[in-house]
């Protein structure tokens, strides 16, 4: 009994952290001309989905697995340094989204949640691209500093904040059938 539902719930968060590799491949693009190393992508919403939907230990598996598999294949031009960024970006939003989704199961719950990763990411991001990006791109850190306000805020504010509305509009109208599988497991 247990052990297919672990089963149905590892296949569902391979099938979705699969998701977010494909989505990656298939749309990105960039928003702002000034960095058009930034990318818009779909790829946190499977992965918010794996966070609400088996909790957020589940949702930084997914991330991890997710950010290696496309730190080598789609994104492999950015190596290291797009996988830990990625790691830090959607894993601080994913584990702040699903912790307290998970106290607080309902849509405000997710509201909050999704809300308080957008803001949660966007400054884990401000921080990382101070600490990480001069030791990785070997850019001056007062470059850093001149794009944070213009652009890499408002970026990471905008891709979290699409992504998670996604999230929020179709969560609960596909949750019934992670339910739906976990249930026919246990007849």
């Amino acid at each position: 009994m247990k052990s297919s539902i672990n089963t149905y719930k590892l296949a569902a968060i391979g099938i979705l952290t699969g998701l977010s590799v494909v989505l990656v491949f298939l749309i990105r693009f960039p928003i702002f001309p000034a960095a058009p190393f930034l990318e818009y992508d779909l790829a946190d919403i499977p992965i918010l989905l794996v966070a609400f939907a088996f909790g957020p230990v589940a949702g930084i598996t997914s991330t991890i697995i997710a950010s290696i598999i496309q730190g080598l294949t789609v994104s492999s031009h950015s190596g290291i340094y797009g996988i830990i960024m990625h790691v830090f970006s959607t894993g601080s939003y994913v584990l702040t989204a699903g912790l307290i989704y998970h106290i607080k199961r309902d849509r405000i719950g997710g509201c909050i949640g999704l809300f308080t990763g957008v803001i949660i990411s966007a400054t884990t991001m401000a921080f990382a691209n101070l600490a990480i990006t001069p030791m990785f791109m070997g850019v001056p850190i007062e470059a850093v500093k001149q794009m944070l306000f213009p652009v890499i805020i408002p970026f990471n504010l905008l891709k979290s904040g699409i992504n998670g509305l996604i999230v929020f509009a179709i969560y609960k109208p596909i949750s019934n059938y992670f339910i739906k599988g976990i249930d026919l497991r246990k007849s």
